[in-house]
């Protein structure tokens, strides 16, 4: 899926947090969306923040994430005396505009068709741009990062293989199967919808079993 990002791109944040944007310009930057935006339904109550959105080549809104929880930061803290405990727990929501194969509007070339896999993809290489591992040199984390995106594409690209089993979660309020899967940093999960966009979402410290979606009335409330 060719796109570029605005705001914050789906790369690693600085070491000390999170580089969130600011919130009217990012606002403005989803409100040019074609499509609806999702993220969790009202049974969560915590803080919701917004990330970034991307954009394909001619500069169409094709892809978006909202933040729900702890703003996280890279190094993957724990609790102290707590090995198992995330000291933030968060939940990010990704949504991608569902097309078919498609022209750019310019003429100047063609973009990828989206499908269930760009929204694994995007939520696999979110959850990596907030993961750390504590035992690593900084020197060596790009090369970490760029093995480790690779292997994240393969993933998503076999959705129905030994990685990812299956979990049925409220999507508006139906229940809806979703790919799912967990590692050492977090876990990945990422479906599809019934109004043109697929979902992918990724978190840690925050269980994936008792999340729900729904599309967002009013985008302004994460800013």
């Amino acid at each position: 899926m060719e796109t570029t990002s605005r705001a914050v791109a789906q790369a690693p944040a600085a070491e000390d947090g999170p580089q969130l944007p600011s919130g009217r310009r990012t606002v403005d930057d989803y409100l040019l969306a074609p499509f609806p935006w999702y993220g969790l339904d009202e049974a969560f109550t915590g803080p919701r923040w917004l990330m970034q959105v991307g954009t394909s080549a001619d500069g169409s809104v094709e892809h978006g994430s909202l933040g729900h929880g702890d703003a996280p930061s890279v190094r993957n803290e724990f609790v102290s005396g707590s090995p198992d405990e995330p000291r933030e727990k968060f939940a990010v929501v990704v949504t991608v505009a569902a097309h078919p194969e498609r022209r750019l509007s310019d003429g100047t070339g063609q973009l990828e068709a989206t499908s269930v896999s760009s929204a694994a993809w995007l939520a696999g290489v979110g959850l990596l741009s907030f993961t750390w591992p504590l035992q690593m040199d900084h020197a060596l984390r790009d090369d970490w990062l760029e093995q480790q995106t690779e292997t994240a594409w393969v993933l998503a690209d076999d959705l129905d293989g030994p990685d990812w089993t299956t979990l049925t979660l409220p999507v508006d309020g139906v229940p809806s199967p979703f790919h799912y899967r967990e590692s050492e940093f977090g876990w990945v999960l990422a479906g599809t919808t019934s109004q043109g966009v697929h979902l992918g979402a990724y978190g840690r410290g925050m269980s994936a079993y008792g999340l729900g979606f729904s599309v967002v009335k009013d985008i302004t409330a994460y800013a």
